[in-house]
């Protein structure tokens, strides 16, 4: 699956039905590779946003807080 959304991100051109039946002869699920081009586009779509807009990263104290949030309530 990493190949693939390696593919996905950075040669969409050589993607092709092959490369997805070869994941899923692995058995990863239609809907498993569904879910990672979701969350790979999503990725990619914020990366390329962070870049062009030049958007700082908080500091370790952030992510530390942030880790035990999510810890005790989850993402939701």
């Amino acid at each position: 699956m990493l190949g693939l959304l390696e593919t996905f991100t950075l040669h969409p051109d050589e993607l092709d039905a092959n490369r997805i039946r070869a994941v899923l002869a692995t058995g990863v699920t239609r809907e498993g590779i569904r879910d990672a081009f979701y969350v790979a586009f999503l990725f990619n779509t914020y990366d390329r946003l962070a870049d062009t807009l030049s958007w700082e990263l908080p500091g370790q104290r952030y992510y530390d807080m942030a880790g035990q949030r999510l810890l005790k309530k989850g993402y939701l």
